[in-house]
């Protein structure tokens, strides 16, 4: 399989974002900060990360959540999945929020999301006065049943 090239410039300390078993779809980003950051329960932040890319414009990079990070601190990526659209050069910055009852650290390294490159389809917008019918229709939110 051929992989597609993004350049990535990093001025971080740490590690480059990697894949980090043959099967996994997002690379992990770590937290690039100069103190100890703690989140109160609810409270958000920019997280920088020192990285900056550039990437064809057939692509997008979302920015998610990573499980452990929820599930052990409570810890998620607010916005997501974020993007990254391909015209973007500033630095990658993942907002997160303490979803748990407890103040929360992230410290400096720590690996706070992963980062999910995806094929982007363009579309043209026709203006219409009318839709085709489907079988759902106008349901939504719950329309189709709860099992």
């Amino acid at each position: 399989m051929s992989l597609q090239e993004v350049k990535i410039i990093s001025k971080s300390r740490h590690e480059a974002p990697a894949y980090q078993t043959e099967g996994s779809s997002g690379m992990d980003v770590r937290a690039l900060l100069e103190a100890p950051l703690e989140l109160a329960p609810m409270q958000r932040a920019l997280v920088p990360t020192g990285l900056f890319l550039e990437m064809d414009p057939s692509l997008e990079c979302q920015v998610r959540p990573r499980s452990g990070l929820a599930l052990k601190k409570g810890l998620t990526v607010l916005n997501t999945p974020g993007t990254i659209d391909a015209d973007y050069r500033g630095e990658i910055g993942v907002i997160l929020v303490n979803l748990s009852d407890q103040t929360a650290v992230v410290t400096d390294g720590e690996r706070i999301a992963q980062l999910v490159f995806c094929k982007v389809e363009k579309v043209n917008l026709v203006h219409s006065t009318t839709l085709g019918a489907s079988e759902r229709g106008e349901g939504g939110f719950g329309s189709t049943g709860l099992k």
